[in-house]
């Protein structure tokens, strides 16, 4: 029902029914009982009239002086400090419409509406979480590291790190690239919808996936007398590769 809502008011802006279909999305994101995308059948799918629903928001709704300074049409994810379910390190912000699941860490970052944090994941310190992005369980995004937003057009697949995953220091995962489960990007990866990602052992090339259990670090090749970047493919996940980008138990406690 509240999809159909939604799908109508995207052609009329007006109306009473707006802010209250435009809170129910957003509660509804915050609890996690919806998503921006989700996988189906192994393939991940849009849900598109969220993102319809959040632009009807921007439209719609004033912006309000925030407690964290200046204004904002959406505000800040409420925290529960008698009940927390997950580790919020203060000077982390968390827009409002944003679901963060339980056990996470969130130290000084951003996360942007729209975006979805699998439990146990950390999101280190100036890591910055575009709009609907989406990341899995037990993942780890390194300091300065950006995973882009998406949230025009309504149909456009926003970056998803699949569980598992680790994102290295200053890395930039962008416009709609899936990184696949169990994979680590090496530290000043830049991987966008057109970078080549190159695996070494099988000469097989991905464009905007990496696949499940890949390491990946930065490289080139050479194309009419031009080296161009690229991500390679080093080798599959290994029993050290993971012991080294894993977090340690003891931030957990």
């Amino acid at each position: 029902m509240l999809k159909e809502l939604v799908e109508e008011r995207t052609a009329s802006l007006e109306g009473d029914n707006a802010s209250f279909i435009i809170d129910e999305v957003i509660k509804l994101l915050n609890s996690g009982d919806i998503r921006v995308a989700e996988k189906v059948n192994g393939s991940w799918i849009v849900n598109s009239w969220i993102k319809q629903a959040l632009l009807i928001g921007f439209k719609c709704r004033r912006a309000e002086k925030q407690e964290f300074g200046g204004f904002d049409k959406f505000g800040i994810l409420d925290f529960d400090y008698n009940n927390p379910r997950y580790r919020k390190v203060p000077g982390a912000i968390i827009r409002d419409g944003t679901y963060i699941g339980d056990d996470a860490i969130i130290m000084p970052s951003f996360i942007n509406i729209g975006a979805y944090v699998g439990e146990r994941s950390m999101i280190d310190i100036h890591a910055a979480i575009g709009s609907c992005a989406q990341i899995g369980k037990n993942c780890h995004i390194s300091a300065l590291a950006c995973i882009g937003g998406v949230l025009e057009p309504p149909s456009a697949k926003p970056v998803i790190i699949e569980d598992n995953c680790f994102i290295g220091a200053h890395s930039s995962i962008l416009e709609g690239v899936i990184v696949g489960e169990n994979s680590v990007i090496a530290s000043g990866v830049t991987i966008s919808s057109s970078t080549k990602i190159i695996d070494r052992m099988t000469g097989n090339n991905y464009i905007r996936e990496v696949p499940k259990n890949s390491v990946i670090v930065s490289g080139s090749y050479r194309s009419n007398d031009l080296n161009i970047s690229c991500a390679i493919i080093v080798k599959t996940v290994d029993f050290n590769t993971r012991q080294k980008s894993s977090i340690n138990e003891i931030l957990r406690m």
